[in-house]
């Protein structure tokens, strides 16, 4: 990966081989390497990882889970929250699972929406949960360095199953409760 980035510095109009840029091919390439970490994690083993019979009925919600991905589109960053809530259906998951999970998700190549739905989707099937729901606000670069250049917009995605879907009461003190 860094020869191909030392490659692109050139084609770039850039001397690869200047002070400063000596050692930015094999810096790009351990960036990238952590920055798409998420492919080589699973998911569910995380959850399944910390799993616990437990009676509590009522909504469990990790808010403020800061998120860093790459847009598939331009590989430029996109960052903000996420906010994650489930029912429990009998089992509970330690909570640090969480947000492990929205950053395995967080770090591939992404768009907004698919993330949101791929941490609806991992969470409900691994808890069999009475419901999940998802609401991820983030800033994109890509829109705001290039293109339409909108420096204030925050993009909102939302996912949903079971109760939060079915039930505009339980959708409601969700809402409320990440405001």
């Amino acid at each position: 990966l860094a020869k191909k980035i030392k490659d692109i510095l050139s084609e770039i109009g850039e001397d690869a081989e200047r002070e400063g840029l000596q050692k930015t091919p094999e810096r790009v390439s351990k960036s990238l390497d952590f920055l798409t970490n998420g492919y080589n994690l699973n998911p569910r083993k995380i959850i399944k990882s910390a799993l616990f019979k437990e009676n509590y009925n009522q909504m469990v919600l990790v808010k403020d889970i800061e998120i860093y991905s790459l847009c598939e589109h331009h590989m430029l960053p996109f960052f903000g929250k996420a906010h994650v809530a489930y029912i429990p259906n009998g089992i509970i998951v330690g909570l640090s699972k969480i947000p492990r999970v929205v950053d395995v998700f967080a770090r591939r190549l992404q768009v907004q929406e698919r993330l949101t739905d791929e941490i609806k989707d991992c969470i409900q099937d691994a808890l069999n949960p009475k419901g999940v729901a998802v609401v991820i606000e983030a800033q994109h670069l890509c829109m705001q360095m290039r293109g339409v250049q909108k420096q204030h917009s925050i993009t909102t995605s939302s996912a949903f199953s079971g109760i939060f879907m079915s039930d505009e009461k339980t959708r409601s003190e969700f809402i409320n409760l990440i405001k």
